[in-house]
């Protein structure tokens, strides 16, 4: 039986960390800005339904990875005290995932989006 008091509560608490990295992370709102634009091109350019999902995926993936990026910084800055000459490596190698899943959205974002705006520019 599914208990409707525990998941609204986890929701709440899933709704508390994403507005802690929004307010922490600069990095994770400007990535929610560059996805509110986004979903703005969508409508207006009515996207293929491929092209609306490959999208999604991908600011998701870069969303999810941001949020990684901040629980595993925080994790590893615990270590502080006895500083472990793989912690920077650890911060360092969680920001190129977030790095080359950002990359990939770009080169994603600009190929389904480009000729919508060459149509445009052309006309």
């Amino acid at each position: 039986m599914i208990n409707l008091r525990k998941l609204v509560q986890s929701f709440s608490y899933a709704w508390r960390g994403v507005k802690l990295v929004f307010k922490e992370e600069q990095n994770f709102r400007l990535q929610i800005a560059i996805a509110l634009i986004c979903l703005v091109l969508m409508i207006v350019f009515s996207l293929r339904s491929w092209e609306i999902i490959a999208l999604i995926l991908v600011i998701t993936l870069v969303l999810v990875l941001e949020l990684m990026n901040s629980i595993i910084e925080r994790l590893v800055d615990i270590l502080k005290p006895r500083v472990h000459f793989y912690v920077e490596s650890i911060k360092d190698m969680m920001a190129a995932a977030v790095l080359i899943s950002s990359l990939a959205a770009i080169i994603i974002g600009f190929k389904i989006f480009f000729p919508y705006f060459l149509l445009i520019f052309n006309s």
